[in-house]
């Protein structure tokens, strides 16, 4: 079984916990992670770009010219894509859906690789607890500078509601919080370092494993 050590919020060791191998010590496959991570970007991305084709552009009801007798080529409406303020061809649309579906199962099994790959680092943090007295974000960035050493890029994954925390944290550019429920491939792999408290890691145990 895999341990880890619990420190206190002054970085001391002072005990340790096991992590469960399902969860912490899961192999990792690079070519699912880009996978899972590619639909996910793809599943973000917003519709900008729209151009108008010719039955949505503006004017052109009635024919620019009889058919026949004037020596020009036949039209039938300036909305043709052949005018200058004609209708597109083939142009992009914001009818178009980037959204693809990804495995259940699959977005799990990268969740535990990049758990995995941050308790092989030494990037995993548990601390017996995170309670501000007050919300005040040089309180926590003394924390996080005692159990890190300097400012590092981390997510602080919380068990429950700590206002204090959620909200001194929010001036931080370097870090952010989450609950430990709601962990996501995206956000661990902006953030190299995670920090959770006990109870939180009892989240994480009994909802990624």
């Amino acid at each position: 079984m895999l341990a880890i050590k619990v420190k206190n919020l002054k970085g001391e060791e002072i005990k340790s916990v096991e992590l469960p191998e399902n969860i912490f010590n899961v192999k990792t496959n690079k070519k699912l992670i880009k996978e899972v991570v590619d639909i996910l970007n793809s599943n973000k991305r917003q519709v900008l770009a729209h151009t108008k084709g010719r039955s949505e552009v503006r004017g052109g009801g009635r024919k620019p010219w009889k058919q026949k007798g004037t020596g020009r080529a036949r039209q039938g409406s300036i909305r043709s894509p052949q005018w200058r303020g004609g209708g597109v061809v083939f142009g992009p649309t914001k009818d178009r859906n980037w959204e693809r579906k990804v495995n259940d199962k699959a977005k799990r099994s990268v969740l535990q690789m990049i758990l995995s790959n941050k308790v092989a680092c030494d990037h995993f943090i548990v601390v017996d607890n995170l309670d501000l007295t007050e919300a005040k974000t040089k309180s926590l960035v003394t924390i996080l500078k005692n159990i890190l050493g300097s400012e590092k890029k981390i997510i602080v994954a919380l068990a429950g509601k700590k206002e204090n925390v959620q909200r001194a944290i929010t001036n931080l550019s370097w870090a952010m919080s989450l609950p430990a429920s709601s962990l996501n491939v995206l956000d661990l792999l902006k953030y190299p370092y995670l920090l959770t408290t006990e109870k939180g890691l009892e989240v994480i145990k009994k909802l990624y494993r």
